[in-house]
């Protein structure tokens, strides 16, 4: 079983990322190399937050976690970095700033659902504490009519009148 270097598993990688666009079977045949190696290397890449192509063959449907990664990468670039970057992955600039501001926008919304969640939470407090007071109301409510049952029950036998008879 052969060994390949980092830099090999890269140089290999690149041929699936734009402009080449080739596909795993055709590396696989022109390399030598098998198809599930291929496809691991792939999976190991995008583990470590690589941007590589997956089943999809355009970058509008990249995973959440590529486009992402894309961000990530390009965060700290300058225009001309970007521009470069773009051409070398098969992006546009504007499809990296229109997922930047996706993310922010999830982060957003992030916020927001935090929020809706304690607001929820504090209404669900209130809600458990009226309920526990009414409960304990009926509780002690049915405790003295239960008192007042047995009570009657022992009046009566001690005037010696029957229940079914009233």
């Amino acid at each position: 079983m052969p060994r390949f270097s980092q830099e090999r598993k890269e140089q290999v990688l690149k041929k699936l990322l734009p402009p080449l666009n080739m596909t795993v079977p055709d590396v696989a045949k022109q390399e030598g190399i098998a198809q599930a190696t291929l496809y691991k290397w792939r999976q190991e890449a995008r583990e470590r937050g690589e941007v590589v192509p997956g089943k999809t063959p355009t970058s509008e449907d990249w995973s959440a976690e590529s486009k992402l990664a894309t961000v990530v990468a390009t965060a700290t670039m300058s225009e001309s970095e970007l521009s470069t970057y773009c051409r070398e992955k098969g992006l546009f600039p504007e499809q990296v700033k229109r997922w930047k501001e996706e993310c922010l926008k999830g982060f957003g919304s992030a916020r927001d659902q935090e929020k809706e969640r304690k607001a929820t939470s504090k209404a669900d407090k209130k809600k458990i504490k009226r309920l526990e007071s009414e409960l304990r109301r009926k509780d002690k409510a049915l405790a003295e009519t239960a008192a007042l049952l047995v009570l009657q029950k022992k009046l009566n036998a001690l005037w010696g009148e029957d229940v079914g008879e009233e």
